[in-house]
């Protein structure tokens, strides 16, 4: 089948506004990386400026027999799909909640594979959809360690999660894409085409997963996942490549991976068609980046090099780390030496220096807690905020926004660049407008150059009265041979000698027409 989901770009300055866009959030869970099913389906629409429309989530069962996959990651058992709708028996209510609006996954290139392998099953045409990706939105607004939802969620402020609940990663996202319109004001680089999508009965209900799991807590090793650089170099598939890592970090919040944890992971690796080197290259990248983080905050306590060596151990990566040493922490005001920032604010500037935190290191906090070494505070927080007054009881430092890059230490960081606006021009064909905005001013003028004009050369005179010197005795042969034509002179002669007249005449005009002054030409006389 063709591709289920045109893939639009989000920059600032972009041509057409998204503010009057609804967007659906869609997130799945899944048997495997690649191929597989859906063993779980969620959609959350809502408006560009985050107010909710509606909401979807069920199990979906697969297929009799079919494994659910990765049991200990998205903790869906088999018996539970049992019971569930298959995904022909859901397409009806997904359909009903997209149509109109535009979609939006976090590493869209994954979630559409999925959505492409079970609607090619089912043998049926759907129309082309308008899609955005949060991974490749983020990076126009922000320059972070890496794109992980969580550590994105974490830079926007947007709280914690239960990470592989597809739920909760949908609203996360829907969270995620009304800020990045309007927060950080990213629009459209074209119009989207809202198709019109075919309508299904549903014949089954929806069996939502039976409650939401508890947020994952956020420990020593959630906020070194936040802080760690996870691009992989050399990637062939970077789509199949990211949702691996994901699935390793997320494996590893809980400060844990078992070796049975990590031979389920490359098992779904191999089946996904990742070589065992790029699995290898993969788990080298993620332990070099764990372990310079950890010595980043200054300290490596022996529970810290305890995890780390099990994690290098488990990845089968161990001589990475056969150097870690356990060193002292520095203990100040009940504090371990290092900063640990509470960002309070919802801004363009609050997003930036949160984003600045994680690119150099320094902890980020989700709560005001007695670890906490500074409090930033955004315009936009009202004085009756009560962390303020807690954190002066804490002896906590609060800091203006307007003086935290300063007395952070931080310096400032280039703009993340925007993608080049995709030429095709779409006609929108929905009753949905986007009027555009208003054209930014041209980047650059139209270089003026000063091309020099050839001047003519300066005429002769003695040429032009060679030239009608010449041009007389053209005219004269010419009469000659005429009076001698009617005196009995042979046609052939006549010819001839009319010949030599016309050229001398020719040639007599050319040579004073090249040598008389012009008055246009501007040379003098």
């Amino acid at each position: 089948m063709n591709d289920l989901i045109d893939t639009l770009q989000l920059f600032r300055g972009a041509p057409f506004s998204a503010g009057p866009a609804d967007f659906t959030a869609i997130d799945v869970e899944t048997t495997g990386l690649h191929p597989g099913h859906i063993v779980e389906l969620a959609a959350v629409r809502t408006r560009a400026d985050g107010t909710l429309v509606s909401e979807l989530s069920t199990l979906v069962n697969p297929g009799h027999g079919i494994d659910p996959g990765p049991v200990n990651i998205h903790r869906i058992t088999r018996r539970q799909l049992d019971g569930a709708p298959s995904f022909a028996e859901v397409l009806g209510d997904f359909a009903d909640i997209c149509r109109g609006s535009v979609l939006v996954a976090h590493n869209l290139s994954f979630e559409k594979r999925f959505l492409e392998g079970e609607i090619s099953r089912l043998r049926l045409s759907m129309p082309v959809l308008p899609g955005v990706c949060t991974v490749s939105a983020t990076k126009v607004a922000l320059t972070l360690p890496n794109y992980r939802l969580a550590t994105i969620a974490g830079a926007l402020g947007l709280g914690d999660y239960a990470a592989h609940t597809a739920l909760a990663d949908a609203r996360i996202c829907s969270k995620l894409i009304s800020s990045l319109v309007t927060t950080h004001q990213l629009g459209f680089a074209r119009r989207p085409v809202l198709a019109e999508l075919p309508r299904w009965q549903s014949t089954r209900s929806l069996l939502p997963r039976p409650g939401d799991r508890t947020a994952v807590a956020g420990g020593w090793m959630a906020g070194l996942l936040d802080r760690m650089q996870l691009e992989t170099p050399g990637a062939t598939d970077k789509a199949l490549e990211d949702a691996y890592v994901d699935l390793l970090a997320d494996a590893l919040s809980d400060q844990h991976i078992s070796p049975e944890e990590t031979r389920a992971l490359t098992a779904m690796a191999a089946t996904a068609g990742l070589a065992e080197r790029d699995v290898r290259r993969i788990h080298e990248v993620f332990v070099r980046s764990m372990r310079r983080v950890a010595e980043s905050d200054g300290a490596i306590t022996s529970a810290e090099e305890r995890e780390l060596r099990q994690v290098a151990t488990a990845l089968r990566v161990p001589d990475l780390v056969r150097d870690l040493r356990v060193t002292e922490t520095v203990v100040v005001t009940g504090r371990a030496e290092g900063m640990r920032v509470l960002v309070l604010g919802a801004s363009p500037a609050a997003d930036e220096l949160r984003a600045s935190l994680l690119s150099v290191g320094v902890r980020l906090a989700k709560n005001l807690t007695a670890s906490v070494t500074h409090l930033v505070v955004g315009a936009e927080v009202v004085e009756t905020e009560p962390r303020l007054g807690r954190a002066r009881e804490l002896g906590v430092a609060v800091v203006p926004m307007a003086e935290a890059a300063a007395r952070l230490g931080l310096s400032a960081r280039p703009t993340p660049q925007r993608p080049i606006p995709e030429p095709r021009p779409v006609v929108l064909e929905s009753a949905v407008t986007f009027p555009p905005v208003a054209a930014a001013p041209p980047m650059w003028e139209p270089v003026r150059q000063t091309v020099p004009v050839p001047v003519p050369a300066r005429p002769r005179k003695e040429l032009v009265w060679i030239g009608r010197g010449v041009m007389a005795v053209g005219l004269f042969l010419m009469f000659l041979t005429v009076i001698s034509m009617f005196g009995g002179l042979s046609v052939g002669g006549g010819l001839f000698f009319g010949l030599f007249g016309l050229s001398g005449l020719l040639g007599g005009w050319a040579l004073v027409d090249r040598n008389s002054p012009h008055p246009a030409s501007g040379v003098p006389q």
